[in-house]
């Protein structure tokens, strides 16, 4: 069974996909800087977890450092590098930009440069929906042009995709960038709304609806995404002999083994709807504090997810009320409310 780097284990995402290779027999090395930006306790509780399998090894480094990263990948062999880790959040990069150039641009060139002294069959990179920036054509396809970010932090995930392209060509490294829409589900970052909602809510605290609630997220439940990143691990882009080759719908590039690939739900639900399912889940009312957009942020998103289904066969599932619900259990159980 092949050997499998990941960075970012210690996050929401990347505990998922760590505990579903795990499960399926991979050898699994995770990599995580355990920062501040949001409660450590949470990161090392995943972290404890996955180091019950034996098959799973962990080193706490951050992504920047590059002789670390170096030492710890050129020993674990990896035959494939999942790069989850990064400064996340749109919010936070307005008030600390430098942070998203250290982890996102310089992190992932040390990432991409050791995939390639490796020689790994395949690297795959998270990168987001924020890309699409001001776009206004929905839903969002992979063919989309996406030069209009809005943010640091979506400029810096559209740089990367533009480095990984550059080394799929260069170096012939297989590359598969995936765009995440809004992930939710157990274990979640405490930073994300849905989160702040169920704990605002139960502590009979008001909550801020941005953009009166008039905002559209494609709402995409953690195992459902994980279950998709699992399989695009074995669909590997192989350069193209011609452009003619690619369908009208594929983001293959017609000079590199590289694709980028949207995860979503290919549902946009309405932020107001998702609130009523936190409600109905808690069986509690919100104090709902009404508020205009906050900048860097985009009224809607919404996945064209149809290439993953075409290169994976899979197309995720879960159902907003039911991600809410299981989130909810987790929460209470969690924190014992």
């Amino acid at each position: 069974m092949e050997r499998v780097f990941i960075t970012g284990t210690a996050g929401f995402i990347g505990y998922f996909l760590a505990r579903l290779l795990l499960d399926e027999g991979y050898t699994v090395h995770g990599y995580d800087g355990m920062t501040d930006y949001y409660d450590v306790t949470l990161k090392q509780r995943r972290t404890q977890a996955l180091l019950q399998s034996p098959r799973f090894g962990f080193t706490e480094g951050m992504l920047e450092n590059t002789a670390r990263i170096d030492e710890v990948i050129d020993g674990f062999k990896p035959d494939v590098i999942v790069h989850l880790a990064g400064q996340a959040g749109v919010r936070y990069s307005l008030e600390n930009p430098r942070s998203y150039i250290d982890a996102n641009v310089v992190g992932t060139f040390n990432v991409m440069e050791a995939a390639r002294r490796n020689g790994v069959r395949h690297l795959l990179m998270a990168s987001t929906s924020s890309v699409y920036g001001a776009n206004t054509e929905m839903p969002y396809r992979e063919t989309d042009k996406a030069d209009t970010q809005m943010t640091i932090y979506a400029a810096t995930k559209k740089a990367t995709e533009a480095m990984g392209h550059s080394y799929a060509h260069l170096h012939d490294l297989p590359v598969t960038m995936f765009r995440f829409f809004t992930v939710y589900g157990p274990w979640g970052r405490p930073d994300m709304a849905y989160f702040k909602f169920v704990k605002a809510i139960l502590n009979g605290d008001p909550i801020d609806i941005y953009n009166h609630g008039e905002m559209y997220r494609d709402f995409t439940y953690v195992e459902d995404l994980v279950r998709g990143i699992r399989l695009l691990i074995d669909a590997a882009p192989v350069r193209p002999a011609s452009a003619e080759e690619i369908a009208a719908n594929d983001s293959l590039s017609p000079v590199a083994p590289f694709r980028i690939v949207n995860i979503g739900n290919s549902t946009k639900v309405r932020l107001l709807d998702f609130i009523e399912a936190i409600e109905d889940s808690l069986g509690v009312k919100a104090q709902r504090n009404y508020m205009e957009m906050q900048p860097g942020d985009v009224p809607a998103t919404w996945a064209e997810a149809s290439l993953l289904h075409d290169l994976t066969g899979y197309k995720p599932t879960t159902s907003v009320r039911e991600g809410i619900g299981a989130f909810v259990a987790w929460y209470r159980e969690y924190y014992g409310v």
